[in-house]
């Protein structure tokens, strides 16, 4: 991850059988190296399991800010737009999986996506 290969450590995570040593691994990527190198794709797609598995209000929050950190790279024209598509599908996912317990984070949710998508509407941005 820190040599700018944070795809081949997903890819590494999803080989793997689920135990203690995948959810240490899927901790490593999400919130230590992924969000140290920028890699926020990444980031918040093992916070999005991170959170199904343990529905910690941590890994919302870290999932939240990696969220946003995708939507700016889309912005910069650093991450392509099937990234910011694929992160709106994870909030979405946790504004379903909070409705009832926690419904500040789902009200969250649903504020962010709902930004994102008045983005993509105004930019014409298409899946690829």
């Amino acid at each position: 991850i820190m040599n700018k290969h944070a795809k081949r450590a997903w890819d590494m995570y999803l080989k793997m059988d689920t135990s203690g040593e995948s959810f240490s691994i899927l901790q490593l990527i999400a919130i230590n190296d992924c969000y140290k190198v920028g890699a926020f794709y990444y980031a918040a797609k093992a916070f999005d399991v991170l959170e199904r598995l343990d529905n910690s209000v941590e890994y919302w929050e870290g999932k939240k800010g990696a969220c946003i950190g995708v939507f700016q790279q889309v912005f910069a024209n650093q991450e392509p737009a099937d990234a910011l598509f694929d992160v709106i599908k994870m909030l979405e996912g946790s504004g379903q999986l909070h409705a009832a317990e926690r419904p500040n984070v789902a009200s969250q949710a649903e504020n962010i996506v709902r930004v994102m998508r008045n983005w993509i509407k105004d930019s014409n941005l298409k899946r690829k």
